[in-house]
This record gives C-alpha cells, structure tokens and sequence, in this order.
C-alpha cells in the first residue's frame, strides 16, 4: 500500500503507527500512546536522526509523552479527585481489566464505576456520595481517553506534516 500512495515503506510504517495510536489511544488495553511514539522514533531514524529536527521531535514526542502519562494515571486521577480511596481506585482498576477482556469498553466502564460504588458505598454507606465518586471516576476515564486521542491525533498531523514538507 506505501508503494501505492508513493510512499518509502518504512516511512508508511512510522505513518501506519501514528494512525494507530489515535484509535489504540480510544481502546483499551492498546497503548495508543507508545505507538505515537514509536511511529515517531521510527520516522526519525529512518531519516538518519535529521528530520525532523529538534524543537518538532521534542514537541511530538512531548504530545505522545503526555498521552501516554494520561493513558496510565488519567483514570486514577480523576477517582481520586472525585473521593475515592487509593484502595478503591487499586480495585477498580484491579477489577476493571479482566472485565475488558471479557466484555471490551462497556467491561471496562462498568468494572471501574461498579467497583467505584460498591468499595465508596462500604466505606462511606452514603449512596448518593458513593453515585457521585463513581461517577467521577468514570467521566474521568472517558476524559482521559478522549485528551489521549486528540493528543495522538496532533502527532498524527504533525507527523503528516513533516513528511510532507
């Protein structure tokens, strides 16, 4: 398909990751983010380390970078922002990951708010709270990975861009 869009092979690749990335960036367990980086890095000795140049390599892997710290502590974040305990949070997660190999996305979210509830709900017993940090938790998530996609998505352009010009 490179040779299609008259593209070098490895530079279709480094591309191809880059693409990769804004979709892993909105699935879980596809680490959108290290694929923005290596499509990137990729590019980039591929080009004998000349292009791009310094301040656009810093600033693209500077993106894929604060994507990916988003991907790893975005969910944490914003449960512990919203009241939940550190042990909560370790549970959800804990809970949360089989769930998305069973059942996708929907596992994940249920796994993090029903976990959320239930765990703030025992510690607390204040039902409307325990709704109130679970939903934190949640919206989080899904404001972390909707950030997580627009950043790989602006490396995804700059990385267009520099291939192009």
């Amino acid at each position: 398909m490179t040779a299609v869009l008259g593209l070098d092979p490895v530079v279709g690749i480094a591309l191809g990751l880059c693409l990769l990335a804004v979709a892993g960036s909105l699935l879980p367990l596809v680490p959108g983010a290290a694929l923005s980086v290596a499509g990137v890095l990729l590019y980039w000795w591929h080009t004998g380390y000349a292009d791009p140049g310094p301040v656009v390599l810093v600033g693209l892997l500077g993106l894929a970078l604060l994507a990916l710290v988003l991907d790893w502590f975005g969910g944490a974040v914003s449960a512990s922002a919203g009241g939940a305990s550190t042990t909560t949070t370790l549970a959800a997660a804990a809970v949360a990951l089989p769930l998305t190999l069973l059942a996708g996305p929907l596992g994940l979210l249920l796994g993090v708010a029903g976990t959320v509830f239930v765990l703030t709900f025992r510690e607390n017993g204040d039902p409307e709270e325990s709704v109130r940090v679970a939903a934190y938790a949640t919206v989080g998530m899904l404001a972390s990975a909707v950030a997580q996609a627009l950043l790989t998505g602006l490396v995804l352009v700059g990385m267009v861009l520099v291939v192009v010009y």
